[in-house]
């Protein structure tokens, strides 16, 4: 399965553990990840040289191209909300995964669409379990 990965890259970093440890579970579990490289420590530093509109182009024609769309939103990130919103616009299926515990903005809370899974987990390792349970109900 072809899977868009989102979380935040200028929002801030701190999670970046996390990121990786759910990229590295999917792409374990046979998936393809465009945006591998979301999870990488120096991300910020190869993503500077790279022109918006080239990032935005880039960017959405993953998602277009995705089957599914997972998201870390434990950092609020504008980028990973526009690009939750679009995946959901070309009805693919969403996972948000965030902290327990942290708040998540209400736009994706209070989100009735079918398409839209939130889920809280407790540490790394569920974080990965609930990312692999959700892709594999899909692919069932």
């Amino acid at each position: 399965m072809n899977v868009y990965f989102a979380c935040s890259i200028t929002g801030g970093r701190q999670d970046a553990g996390v990121y990786q440890i759910i990229v590295d579970a999917m792409q374990a579990a046979g998936h393809e990840v465009p945006t591998a490289l979301l999870a990488c420590e120096k991300v910020v530093d190869l993503e500077i040289v790279v022109e918006p509109e080239e990032v935005y182009t880039r960017d959405v024609a993953w998602i277009d191209d995705s089957d599914a769309l997972v998201a870390e939103v434990s950092t609020p990130s504008h980028g990973a909300g526009y690009e939750i919103a679009h995946a959901l616009r070309k009805g693919k299926p969403v996972l948000c995964v965030h902290r327990a515990g942290v708040l998540v903005s209400k736009m994706l809370t209070g989100n009735t669409h079918a398409n839209i899974s939130i889920r809280a987990y407790q540490s790394d390792a569920e974080a990965a379990r609930i990312v692999i349970d959700f892709l594999k109900a899909l692919e069932d």
